[in-house]
């Protein structure tokens, strides 16, 4: 009886470990899938890539709701190894996301980042201001809103023994450096 205890105990709190390591974050935006298709290269030559699966993800730009889809026009940035958009000073170019059904707009507000995997279906033209701009096409499978970033100020403790001016007991130095969680 003592060791069935023990034995069971040892599995409920590896389960609980085991779940408590789990992400929220879905299997398919996790995982990178098989070769690495920039936006900036279907846009030069779309004829190869019709029909190749993606992962990519970026800052939303404009959702529009057709009767029977939504489409998502997204600044393509760079993911890290979870499948989020990096900040990034140079964009990879633009794309078109589209999800069948009824998006709410309300619901990908401008300048959240989102990450689609599906497959390139085509390419279409529409203006950027009055330059023609080709948008490769994804036909999306899974998609993930990514939590809106919250900054906090940098809080410190100011020991009044210490030189004010000593490096990290500045008064301006940690509020000078938000972090993002």
């Amino acid at each position: 009886m003592n060791t069935h205890t023990l034995s069971l105990t040892l599995t409920l709190m590896a389960t609980t470990l085991l779940g408590a390591c789990a992400s929220n974050i879905p299997v398919a935006i996790r995982t990178p899938v098989d070769g690495d298709i920039r936006v900036d290269e279907v846009q030069q030559d779309p004829e190869p890539f019709i029909d190749s699966r993606v992962r990519w993800g970026g800052e939303i730009i404009e959702v529009g709701n057709l009767a029977d889809e939504t489409r998502i026009e997204i600044l393509a940035q760079k993911l890290n190894k979870s499948g989020k958009p990096v900040n990034d000073s140079k964009s990879g170019g633009r794309f078109i996301a589209r999800i069948d059904g009824f998006l709410e707009p309300e619901d990908f507000p401008n300048k959240r980042k989102i990450t689609i995997v599906g497959i390139i279906d085509s390419t279409t033209e529409k203006p950027v201001g009055d330059y023609p701009y080709v948008y490769p096409v994804v036909k999306a499978g899974y998609y993930y809103l990514w939590p809106k970033e919250q900054t906090y100020p940098r809080y410190y403790y100011h020991d009044p023994f210490y030189d004010p001016f000593y490096y990290p007991y500045y008064p301006y130095y940690w509020n000078r450096y938000p972090y993002r969680h």
